[in-house]
């Protein structure tokens, strides 16, 4: 492992901070319907700022009365819609594909240092798919009471990804214990039980409950009904600031359990407090926006091929890498829609992609390349495998 110096720490957190930060910047102004405002129209009409008439000459949905010219009347009218789809509909749609970007590239970090392998993600070992399976009870028996603001769907999801997780740990706490290939084995196992499970509901449902569980499992930062109850930032932070954290105790335990515990790690406490924190949060993803792949394991495994696998690094530049990896993701799954439209002639509106589809699109390739690279690597001894 290179020596991680202060001076690189901060430049490649100020690196990772400016990129979100230019993303942040401009999301307003991109989504579906961009040609009708730029991102700098909808902060100009969020500041207070004027913007010239001469500017709105051809723009659509400006001259609504179609004569030609752009009065006083329309100009309001555009600058208040630009605000309001800026920064009332495109700005939480993308801080929401931060938080959930940042949490599942986090845990997928932590759970590849946990179990001491790079496949190792909330979805391969199985925790999504219970979060699924629990969210999706919850949803098809019509749930709706929740518990200290917290819906009953999101306790059902993390009920759903507790169970998986506390089989898999059973399993690796028995008398020969398991190696990480096996786990993964066991991870991905229940999560195809759970996924046979969410199939059994869907099967059962009738055709309008079906098309919304279907439309759920494909994962969207933009739900057909909102959970009531749910807040995603009270239970998704508290992961953030515990596993970055506990990024020193990560990379002594990533050395072995020995020769960790001998460096005063308690790994047993470590184990728990991370497994813990990651279902929890994982759970809180799954319940609001389905399952979305791929984001905890390829963005990990890029930033450790970019940067090494310090965890001190490793662990915030992923959260950071995360969203900003699942807030490009949104834009395409909106953009593409009126590219297709452009292409056949047809208006699609508003209409998106899921975005597991997108991230599912653009995963693949990206872990065959960081596959490919890997390989050309040197083999080393992996503790605890």
């Amino acid at each position: 492992m290179k020596t991680l110096t202060t001076r690189k720490y901060a430049t490649r957190l100020a690196l990772c901070a400016l990129l979100l930060g230019v993303l942040l910047l401009i999301s307003p102004g991109v989504g579906t319907e961009s040609a009708s405002f730029t991102w700098w129209d909808a902060w100009r009409a969020r500041l207070g700022m004027a913007i010239p008439v001469e500017e709105l000459a051809g723009r659509p949905f400006v001259d609504l009365n179609g004569d030609g010219t752009i009065d006083a009347e329309e100009q309001a009218g555009f600058v208040e819609r630009a605000a309001v789809i800026g920064f009332m509909q495109r700005m939480p749609r993308t801080w929401l594909a931060l938080q959930v970007g940042a949490t599942l590239a986090l845990c997928g970090a932590t759970f590849q240092v946990l179990f001491r392998n790079v496949l190792a993600t909330p979805y391969t070992l199985g925790v999504a798919s219970g979060g699924s399976l629990g969210a999706l009870l919850a949803i098809r028996l019509g749930w709706t009471l929740s518990l200290g603001g917290v819906s009953a769907v999101s306790l059902a999801a993390f009920v759903g990804a507790l169970g998986v997780v506390a089989l898999v740990v059973f399993l690796a706490r028995s008398s020969r214990g398991l190696t990480s290939n096996e786990l993964l084995l066991a991870g991905v196992t229940l999560g195809l039980f759970c996924s046979a499970m969410m199939m059994l509901v869907t099967a059962v449902s009738d055709e309008r409950a079906t098309f919304a569980v279907i439309r759920w499992m494909m994962g969207s930062l933009d739900p057909l009904a909102r959970l009531p109850g749910v807040m995603l930032l009270p239970l998704v932070l508290p992961a953030w600031v515990v596993l970055v954290g506990l990024s020193s105790a990560l990379n002594q335990y990533r050395l072995g359990d020995e020769l960790a515990a001998a460096r005063g790690v308690r790994v047993a406490a470590v184990q728990g407090v991370c497994v813990l924190v990651c279902t929890l949060a994982v759970s809180a993803v799954v319940a609001h926006c389905g399952p979305i792949g791929f984001v905890g394991l390829v963005v990990p495994n890029a930033v450790a091929l970019l940067w090494g696998s310090d965890c001190r690094l490793l662990l915030p530049v992923s959260g950071l890498a995360g969203g900003a990896f699942l807030i490009v993701c949104d834009w395409m799954s909106q953009l593409c829609m009126s590219l297709t439209g452009w292409a056949t002639g047809r208006h699609l509106g508003s209409a998106t992609l899921p975005i597991g589809v997108v991230t599912a699109i653009v995963g693949v390739p990206v872990f065959i390349a960081l596959l490919r690279l890997r390989l050309r690597e040197p083999r080393t001894p992996t503790a605890g495998s």
